[in-house]
């Protein structure tokens, strides 16, 4: 449903991505693993379209993000870093716009708005301003705007990022609920996503792929104790130095 074809992204004299390729299926909860500075920002933001490649290219469910764009971005849902809003509306408010500019209005946009605020557990701030909410809350909103179309895939960068225990514990518990029905990629620099929600992970490092596989099969490369933590930093500590 998501496919990676050999991206690269380069600042001036800098190759901040220097070919990624990888694919995920229905089914699949992708983490993207990397230290910060490993470019996993900059490839999130080249498979969205937010900016362009040097090179290379992505197909989510078989349109391509360069040539066909509008149809591309109308299979995905994304979540941004940093949850982005427009926090003088309350949360009803913004996602009635979001599904305006989805072209669902009226009575459909309506029926759209109920169904993510329930399933993103917004119910009891909906009424609210988003400048008023918690972190936790803003991330929800800005969750429940990117499945409000009910995409086939989900693109999230670092969704969890900041938030305390809880807060974390909900948009997880999110994340596997509709996890059977979309092919999912998590942009993060914590490992305990993998645990937490991903069926298989990547890391890169350098703006290079360092390693895709299970949690298990990741774990196998320390072969003296499995720790993922030790893997991770094997992989990504030479690229630090």
């Amino acid at each position: 449903m998501l496919k990676v074809d050999n991206l690269k992204k380069n600042f001036g004299s800098f190759q901040a991505v220097k070919g990624i390729s990888f694919s995920v299926a229905k089914g699949e909860v992708l983490g993207f693993l990397g230290p910060n500075g490993a470019g996993k920002s900059t490839t999130m933001r080249m498979i969205t379209g937010f900016i362009p490649p040097t090179s290379g290219t992505a197909s989510i469910c078989g349109h391509d993000i360069i040539t066909d764009p509008v149809a591309a971005k109308a299979s995905f849902g994304y979540l941004p870093e940093n949850a982005p809003s427009y926090r003088s509306m309350t949360v009803e408010d913004f996602l009635l716009f979001t599904a305006a500019g989805r072209g669902f209005r009226g009575k459909l946009g309506r029926e759209k708005v109920e169904a993510v605020i329930e399933k993103a557990k917004l119910s009891a701030v909906a009424k609210q301003t988003i400048e008023t909410l918690s972190k936790g809350y803003r991330q929800r909103t800005c969750f429940a705007q990117a499945i409000i179309h009910d995409p086939k895939v989900l693109i999230m960068d670092e969704p969890t990022d900041g938030l305390d225990p809880n807060q974390k514990y909900v948009v997880r518990e999110m994340i596997k609920e509709m996890s059977a029905e979309k092919a999912i990629i998590i942009s993060t620099h914590i490992l305990e996503e993998v645990d937490a929600v991903c069926t298989r992970a990547i890391v890169i490092a350098g703006g290079e792929l360092k390693a895709d596989g299970t949690p298990s099969e990741l774990r196998a490369l320390d072969p003296e104790g499995g720790r993922l933590d030790k893997v991770f930093r094997n992989l990504t500590m030479q690229e630090a130095k």
